[in-house]
């Protein structure tokens, strides 16, 4: 059964979220504040946490930071913020996707589901024709584990950024349009953005130029190709 954490210091809201969840058949557990969520997390990971942004001591913000250094947990966020830049960092910092109060319960189930059935393409089986690893110079993807290493050294990446960088290392010397961005690394997911495109394509950036590596290259006017590995 799926768990879903929520994490959201109004009691009220947490209600209606869990109502909604509850009826999907999930299993849901609650925080009331960032520092509960992040030792539940801690203590025993969830499937997917729903996450409010503005919450008192540990902001929703540095409870994401937190657990992306622990591995690629889905994560939805929550927020009243509703300004483009709002959203822009709370996918950068590692959220799989942000929802705006008030939303409707309905569309909330919606976008977990697309981050569930992302994270479960992702993490299935390659195809039998498909190598289970991908190896381009000092960058291997390994599709089995759904893990990521950049000169023997381990890169932590969410659901979201390892389907980007596999597409793009599946296809090395070629550039890719964010539409097919899209289709390739949202194969079941068409709601998406441009920008969500390129927020995910920076926070990849920055992971590993913090080890002297550039692997994603933008080709203006046109998209994204795997840089130098």
């Amino acid at each position: 059964m799926v768990q879903i954490l929520v994490a959201d210091d109004d009691a009220g809201l947490r209600d209606i979220v869990r109502f909604a969840l509850e009826r999907e058949g999930w299993r849901v557990t609650e925080a009331a504040d960032g520092t509960q969520a992040l030792a539940q997390v801690r203590r025993a990971p969830p499937d997917l946490v729903v996450l409010d942004v503005m919450m008192p001591g540990l902001d929703g913000v540095a409870v994401c930071r937190e657990v992306r250094k622990l591995g690629d947990l889905p994560i939805v966020f929550l927020s009243a913020r509703d300004e483009e830049i709002d959203r822009v960092i709370g996918l950068e910092v590692g959220g799989d996707d942000y929802v705006t109060k008030p939303f409707s319960p309905r569309e909330l189930v919606a976008r977990i589901k697309a981050v569930l059935r992302r994270l479960g393409a992702a993490r299935a089986a390659a195809p039998a024709a498909a190598p289970e690893t991908l190896t381009i110079g000092r960058l291997v993807l390994d599709l089995g584990a759904h893990t990521a290493t950049w000169a023997g050294e381990p890169v932590v990446l969410t659901v979201t950024e390892f389907g980007i960088l596999t597409s793009l290392a599946a296809r090395p010397g070629l550039v890719l349009s964010r539409d097919q961005l899209m289709d390739r690394a949202y194969p079941i997911d068409k709601q998406v953005a441009d920008r969500t495109i390129d927020s995910h394509v920076r926070r990849v950036r920055r992971k590993f130029a913090d080890r002297g590596a550039r692997v994603i290259e933008t080709v203006h006017g046109v998209g994204y190709k795997l840089g130098p590995c």
